[in-house]
C-alpha cells in the first residue's frame, strides 16, 4: 500500500457518477487524477468526455480506441467457448471489464501512479471484475472504490447532482431515465429503477439497438457468415476486421429485432438482479458459430467443450478472466476450434435468428452414410443390432438381478 497517494488512475466514462468521483478523489485524497477512457464501442462522444474530464480537473486524459482488441481478444474467444451465463446472458458487460481494467493498469505504469479507482458500487459485479483484474496484473496495486469508503456520503442521485453543481460539473438538464444502462460493441444493458420489478414489462422506448420485433420488416433478411478456426472473418463474402464485422451484424440484427433478452440472474455477490439486454450481432454470431461447429466438430470433443462452457461463462461473469483455470480451459477451447472453418447462412425475421444452411470443406457430415436412400454399402445396418445389444447388456443384467 502506498503511504501517500499522489496520483490516481480513474476508469472514466464522462457520466455523472465518474465525473463526481473524479472531483471527489481530488478533494478527498488531495491527489492528481488521471482519467482513463476506453472506447469499446459505446458510441459516446469521446472528445466530449475528454473535454469534460479536463474541465473537472483531470491532470491527464487517456482515451484509447480498444474496439478491435475487444472484439478480437475478448468477445471472439468467448464465443468460441459458446459461453453464455445462465442460459441467456451473452455477457457484454462482463467480458468488457477485464479489458478496461487492463488498460488502466497500463496507464498506472506509464504515469507511475499510486492507485487505480473505479465507480462501481458495492452491490454489483463490476467491482469484482475490475479489482480481480487489477490484482492479477499488478499484485500490490492500491485500489480506491469510493462507494465502499466510509468518507463517501453521495449515496443518492440527488446528492451527486448537488455535489456536481457545487463544483461546476455539467449535469444533464433533462429528467433522468428511470434505469441505468451500459453500452459497448457487443451489447447494451439496462437495469435498476423501474426494471427492479421483475413483473413489469420494459418500456418500449427504452431499447436502442433493436426495433420492436413486431414492427420489424415483413421480409426476412438472409446473411452468410464465414468462420476460420471458430473466428468470424467475413459477412456475405466480405472480409472485415473484428470490430467492423460486429458493427455490421449489430445493424442487420437490430433492424430485424434480434437479440433482446429479459432475465433475472444471480450476481456473484449473492443477490438476484433483473437485467434487460440487447445483443443483436452477438446473437447472430452464436447461432452461426454453432451451425459451423455442427459440421466440423467431433462429437466427443464437442461434448467436453459444451460441459466446460457454463464454467467458462461463470468465470467471465465473476471476473476471473486472468485466472489459471480460465487460461487452461481456453487452451482446450482454442484447440477444439482448429477445424471449425466454414460458412453459416442465417435468416433474420421479426426477432428470430434461424440457421437455414451451413457448409464446410472439412465437414464430418457424409450424406452417403446418413442418407435414407440407398447408401451404396457405406453403412451396414445389420451392425446396429450388436451395437444395441452390447449397450443394453448392463440394463439386462440389472433387470435380471431384480433391480429397478
Amino acid at each position: 500500500m502506498a503511504s501517500k497517494i499522489n496520483k490516481i488512475v480513474l476508469a472514466y466514462s464522462g457520466g455523472l457518477d465518474t465525473s463526481v468521483i473524479l472531483k471527489w478523489l481530488q478533494e478527498t485524497y488531495k491527489a492528481d487524477v488521471v482519467a482513463f477512457i476506453a472506447d469499446i464501442g459505446q458510441m459516446e462522444e469521446t472528445e466530449e468526455a475528454k473535454t469534460k474530464a479536463v474541465k473537472t480537473g483531470a491532470c491527464a486524459v487517456y482515451c484509447e480506441d480498444m474496439r478491435e482488441e475487444f472484439a478480437r481478444d475478448f468477445v471472439f474467444p468467448m464465443m468460441q467457448a459458446n459461453a453464455m451465463y445462465e442460459g441467456w446472458y451473452l455477457m457484454g458487460t462482463s467480458v468488457a471489464r477485464p479489458l478496461i481494467a487492463k488498460g488502466q493498469i497500463d496507464v498506472l505504469r506509464k504515469e507511475k501512479a499510486d492507485a487505480v479507482a473505479h465507480g462501481a458500487t458495492g452491490k454489483g459485479n463490476d467491482q469484482v471484475r475490475f479489482e480481480l483484474t487489477y490484482y492479477a496484473l499488478e499484485p500490490n496495486v492500491t485500489i480506491i472504490a469510493p462507494w465502499r469508503e466510509p468518507k463517501w456520503d453521495l449515496i443518492s442521485r440527488t446528492k451527486m447532482i448537488d455535489y456536481a453543481k457545487q463544483y461546476g460539473i455539467a449535469v444533464p438538464v433533462t429528467a433522468a431515465k428511470p434505469y441505468s444502462s451500459d453500452r459497448n460493441l457487443l451489447h447494451i444493458s439496462f437495469e435498476g429503477g423501474i426494471l427492479e420489478d421483475p413483473w413489469s414489462e420494459p418500456p418500449a422506448d427504452m431499447f436502442l439497438l433493436s426495433v420492436d420485433p413486431t414492427k420489424a420488416p415483413d421480409t426476412p433478411t438472409y446473411v452468410e457468415i464465414d468462420f476460420e478456426q471458430g473466428i468470424p472473418v467475413a459477412v456475405d463474402g466480405e472480409r472485415l476486421s473484428p470490430a467492423t464485422l460486429m458493427a455490421k451484424l449489430n445493424k442487420l440484427g437490430g433492424a430485424n429485432g434480434i437479440g433482446r433478452v429479459d432475465m433475472v440472474e444471480n450476481r456473484f455477490v449473492g443477490m438476484k438482479s433483473r437485467g434487460v439486454y440487447e445483443t443483436p450481432g452477438g446473437t447472430i454470431l452464436y447461432a452461426a458459430h454453432r451451425a459451423v461447429e455442427s459440421l466440423t466438430m467431433d462429437r466427443e470433443v464437442m461434448l467436453i467443450r459444451d460441459q466446460m462452457s457454463p464454467k467458462i461463462a461463470q468465470l467471465i461473469y465473476n471476473g476471473f478472466w486472468y485466472s489459471p483455470e480460465m487460461k487452461l480451459m481456453m487452451e482446450f477451447v482454442k484447440q477444439s476450434q482448429e477445424d471449425v472453418t466454414g460458412t453459416a447462412r442465417v435468416k433474420l425475421y421479426k426477432g428470430n435468428c434461424i440457421v437455414v444452411g451451413r457448409k464446410a470443406d472439412k465437414t464430418l457430415y457424409d450424406p452417403k452414410i446418413s442418407t435414407f436412400e440407398e447408401d451404396e454399402g457405406a453403412y451396414t445396418q445389420a451392425d446396429a443390432g450388436a451395437f444395441i445389444r452390447l449397450n443394453a447388456l448392463r440394463l439386462r443384467v440389472r433387470k435380471k438381478a431384480g433391480l429397478e
